[in-house]
């Protein structure tokens, strides 16, 4: 029996879904924000990532802007996971 999954249980705004807009297009997506401490514990770095469905967006390409939960990110590096149902882009706060 072949396994078909369903991707909307994970990206709906009552879990742990944001409000994304990219070109014109809304949908939903989880953003993470990672802290770093670097520089022998002197630098805090944050990282942000957004992980989207990916057949919901247009192509996400280095440089685009996106709103994310209200917020203006600018696009550094998007990447498919696994089989590619799923994107996750590293973003930077604009």
């Amino acid at each position: 029996m072949a396994f078909t999954e369903d991707l909307s249980v994970f990206f709906d705004l009552q879990g742990f879904g944001v409000p994304v807009v990219h070109e014109g297009v809304t949908g939903v997506g989880i953003l993470d924000m990672p802290s770093e401490i670097m520089a022998d514990g002197v630098v805090l770095s944050t990282d942000y990532k957004l992980t989207v469905r990916s057949g919901v967006f247009n192509e996400f390409l280095s440089g685009d802007t996106v709103t994310v939960d209200g917020a203006s990110y600018k696009v550094r590096n998007p990447s498919l996971v696994d089989d590619g149902k799923i994107t996750e882009v590293m973003l930077m706060k604009v």
